[in-house]
């Protein structure tokens, strides 16, 4: 479930509240936390933020590999390989979590992602569509596609780069590492720490009462302006189009269910690189 709260006056705080799967997004979640921000109304910041002691350890990875099986079904009949996911089949969770980054990006108020844990693959991205981020000294983030075979929207390769720059981009989505919160600040990717991950929301709805108390419409008009400045250096509709086919053809490939499975039995993947 998503949990929205208001702890301070003007100041939402949305938790995602699946503990037992440390907080892994499905369609569901994604829904859920989408239409919570679609609605937020009477506030200047929003915190974002996972309960217990992950941020957001990324999709669902068993729902993931159940829409694997029904893409399965959908692709028997076309030449695509056994287990693959088609563009447009079984993958419920990309469209859902894609509308949810948007919804982050383009809500006019400050969105801080309250990062008190680790944070990783689909809850990076979620932290990096925010437009802030506390971290907690023990976090850990990282987007681990490349063990997985999975490849990134041409969106959220983008603001990954937008943020932390191509090096760092290159260093975290082709090697699949993850970093300590130590590392991510040096990357960029963290604008003030926290010593635990107890204090992390503390801090931030902290720093969001204080964007509360500034002017509104300064504070809209400055994201409004820094997304607009992220769209026009973006990609063009050409390098979009290829980067979506590299999505595509990762989500109908072997390597994506061998990923799955291999991280559901606990083993290192063979991939194959069809």
């Amino acid at each position: 479930m998503i949990r929205w709260e208001e702890p301070a006056p003007e100041v939402a705080l949305a938790v995602i509240d699946r503990p037992e799967r440390r907080n892994a997004l499905d369609a569901e979640h994604c829904l859920d936390l989408l239409g919570r921000v679609q609605a937020a109304s009477g506030i200047r910041a929003l915190v974002l933020t996972g309960e217990g002691s992950a941020f957001c350890s990324g999709a669902d990875l068993g729902r993931r590999a159940a829409d694997v099986g029904s893409g399965a079904g959908s692709a028997a009949g076309s030449g695509a390989p056994s287990g693959a996911l088609e563009e447009g089949g079984g993958d419920s969770l990309r469209p859902a979590f894609e509308r949810l980054l948007s919804a982050v990006v383009d809500l006019p108020v400050p969105v801080i992602a309250a990062v008190n844990g680790p944070a990783l693959g689909a809850g990076l991205q979620l932290a990096v569509a925010c437009d802030l981020r506390v971290v907690s000294a023990q976090a850990r983030l990282g987007i681990p596609a490349s063990k997985l075979g999975v490849v990134l929207g041409a969106p959220n390769v983008a603001r990954l780069a937008g943020v932390v720059g191509t090096a760092w981009a290159r260093d975290l989505l082709i090697t699949g590492r993850t970093v300590d919160a130590a590392e991510a600040d040096r990357m960029g990717l963290v604008h003030r720490t926290a010593p635990d991950a107890a204090s992390t929301v503390d801090v931030a709805i902290e720093w969001a009462t204080e964007i509360s108390g500034l002017a509104p419409l300064t504070v809209a008009g400055h994201k409004r302006a820094l997304n607009l400045v992220a769209e026009a250096a973006a990609l063009g509709p050409d390098a979009r189009a290829e980067i979506e086919r590299l999505e595509a053809e990762a989500f109908a490939s072997r390597d994506l269910s061998e990923g799955l499975a291999a991280f559901a039995e606990k083993r290192t993947p063979r991939f194959e690189g069809r």
